[in-house]
């Protein structure tokens, strides 16, 4: 089993901002997070990396508990303005190759890894959903929030801030392990 010495000499080689370590069972798995996906992202049912792709809540949790640890990091960006999502967004991409090669390291000495990253896949130009297998789930992660996973509590329980200042946009991702 990968520790957690390693997976901090390993992020090291990284521009992460902060990061910490939670016991899967510290993580708060709400319905409420899920019906803000259902009710306010245009991407709910579009993708495999969104809801009801992912499963219920329960089987997210589930998922999830089967890892003892997870690794929640940050990564941040200059932007003019955080509100200002044509801005905010391009910023994404760099924060998802940090975690998809965090990921692919750790999953190299790991039993077994979980990552879950920012926001809906955006790899593919057209996503498969739901006619078709993902093309690429080697790369594709699950947003947090489609686990049903309340990011600001796990951020705090991690002694991570949330929230900058309105010019740096904060992008969260977990990679549970064993």
């Amino acid at each position: 089993m990968i520790q957690e010495a390693r997976i901090e000499e390993i992020a090291a080689e990284y521009p992460l901002c902060q990061y910490g370590f939670l016991d899967t069972k510290e993580l708060v798995f709400s319905e409420q997070v899920r019906y803000i996906c259902k009710t306010e992202c245009p991407r709910y049912g579009k993708s495999w990396s969104c809801p009801p792709a992912t499963g219920t809540v329960e089987e997210c949790q589930e998922r999830c508990q089967k890892f003892d640890r997870v690794f929640v990091f940050t990564t941040v960006a200059e932007v003019e303005d955080v509100a200002n999502m044509d801005c905010t967004l391009p910023t994404r991409h760099a924060h998802e190759e940090v975690m998809r090669q965090l990921c692919c390291r750790i999953a190299d000495e790991a039993e077994e890894v979980l990552g879950l990253s920012t926001d809906s896949c955006d790899f593919c130009k057209e996503c498969s959903y739901p006619g078709d297998a993902c093309r690429h789930p080697e790369v594709m992660k699950p947003c947090i929030e489609s686990y049903g996973i309340l990011v600001t509590d796990a951020a705090e329980k991690a002694g991570i801030d949330f929230f900058c200042d309105s010019q740096t946009v904060t992008w969260f991702s977990m990679i549970f392990f064993r």
